[in-house]
């Protein structure tokens, strides 16, 4: 595939590392030449300097011959005309623009961004998807990752193995006999640093970091038969009151009328403005590494610590701050990809990765074959994929068991007609089934060369 990006930032260069290192044919515009030169160094790519929404710029760049633009600059007019440019002059046949500014996303103006007026196929809002992670998180106190798949019937969850988890050194193939009401599939472990699909014969230590898939009203029996019975958050505090802090209040006021929540935001004006904004929530004016203004948030009761500052270092000190304190939980938001290596280890319990998120929602659109969703987890060390199966599939009509599937590849749930199956050997993947699959990187090519032949004939 053809891909030409614009904007070389942290989430154009995340887009441009991933998808060169399958073998795409990536070019990158930016108007900073330390940008582009930074992307030629490191990646398999082409750089080019200038206006991603110039027609020679991206004729340049190679849009002429291009399957998709993704238009992920800093701002969201050069992102809207770029796409509107690849349309109109080069027939670029998808078009994807990060969309930040919130009066361009409303409900009344949704024709906006039709074929007939400016065509772009996928509109990413980083600031509602994040919003949505944390507030899935939050929902979720005793899973670290969480991701939903078939219309929010299928949920994949990131769980550690507690010294008090009930089922470590448990051989996967007894978990169901000692709890038939277990609905979830172990399709994947974090040991030590390395990530592996467990066999049936393999047991759960104390540490891991477990990935399962599960149907989503089991969510709570599942993490509680992983010991993890964390109760919802109530008290909330949030540090950072910018586009996501606020969209995560807002959300929390109508939806969960019973929690209480506060934001610390260091400017005095976006605390006046957002404190107009919020019907219950209290806006604390001050820093959220200044101890008194945690004493002030009265921290020692809250449930919950999300820190969405714009400043990685001061996320995680923040939560450490928070948890020293006697904070319950702490969420960060973090944009360096190394950091999530020691967080751990600092009493951070989760983070949440934005370029993730904006990532896994363009591989949907990369991926060939019918792929309906595509969460990337552990850094890209695998993907949760989410297919529809044809009736030419040869997974169709055959037990589980008699599937030639890679050793790192699981199937994790099935959906058939709407309603969830949890699959075994003697299961059999009918026509038009939703099929979500556990995949370590090394063979996400495998798996969509086998969408491509198999579930989907072009």
């Amino acid at each position: 595939m053809k891909v030409v990006i614009c904007g070389a930032g942290q989430v154009g260069y995340g887009i441009a590392e991933r998808l060169s290192s399958e073998q795409n044919d990536v070019s990158v515009i930016d108007s900073s030449p330390r940008l582009v030169q930074a992307v030629r160094d490191h990646l398999d790519v082409r750089g080019i300097v200038g206006h991603g929404a110039h027609p020679d710029i991206l004729a340049q760049a190679g849009v002429d011959e291009a399957d998709m633009i993704i238009a992920v600059t800093l701002y969201d007019e050069v992102n809207m005309v770029a796409c509107q440019v690849a349309h109109s002059l080069f027939n670029v046949p998808t078009k994807v623009a990060r969309v930040r500014a919130q009066s361009y996303l409303k409900s009344y103006y949704a024709d906006l961004f039709s074929r007939d007026h400016m065509p772009i196929d996928v509109i990413i809002s980083p600031e509602i998807e994040v919003g949505e992670m944390v507030l899935r998180r939050l929902a979720l106190p005793g899973a670290f990752d969480a991701a939903e798949f078939a219309n929010g019937e299928v949920t994949t969850l990131g769980i550690i193995c507690e010294d008090d988890c009930p089922v470590i050194d448990t051989p996967l193939k007894q978990l169901s006999e000692l709890f038939p009401d277990l609905s979830a599939v172990v399709v994947g472990i974090n040991r030590n640093g390395t990530l592996f699909v467990p066999r049936s014969h393999d047991s759960m230590l104390q540490g891991d970091q477990v990935y399962v898939i599960t149907q989503t009203k089991r969510v709570k029996r599942t993490l509680s038969i992983f010991g993890h019975e964390e109760q919802e958050a109530g008290r909330i505090v949030l540090a950072g009151g910018g586009n996501i802090g606020l969209y995560v209040a807002q959300n929390l006021e109508a939806r969960h009328s019973k929690s209480k929540v506060k934001i610390i935001e260091r400017s005095r004006e976006r605390a006046i403005d957002i404190a107009d904004d919020l019907k219950r929530a209290v806006v604390l004016h001050g820093d959220a590494l200044d101890q008194e203004i945690l004493r002030e948030a009265e921290i020692q009761d809250v449930d919950t610590m999300v820190t969405l500052t714009n400043n990685d270092e001061v996320n995680v000190l923040a939560c450490v701050m928070a948890k020293r304190m006697g904070c319950r939980r702490t969420l960060s938001l973090l944009n360096n990809t190394s950091y999530p290596t020691f967080t751990q280890s600092l009493g951070i319990d989760a983070h949440i990765n934005p370029r993730v998120v904006t990532l896994s929602k363009i591989l949907q659109h990369v991926r060939r074959g019918r792929v309906r969703g595509v969460y990337p987890v552990q850094d890209g060390k695998a993907e949760v994929i989410e297919a529809e199966a044809l009736e030419t599939s040869p997974l169709v009509g055959k037990a589980l068991r008699d599937l030639d599937l890679p050793d790192g590849v699981r199937i994790g749930a099935i959906i058939h007609d709407g309603v969830y199956a949890r699959p075994d050997g003697d299961f059999k993947i009918r026509a038009h089934d939703r099929v979500i699959i556990f995949a370590l990187a090394e063979y996400v090519r495998k798996v969509e060369q086998m969408f491509r032949v198999s579930l989907d004939f072009f």
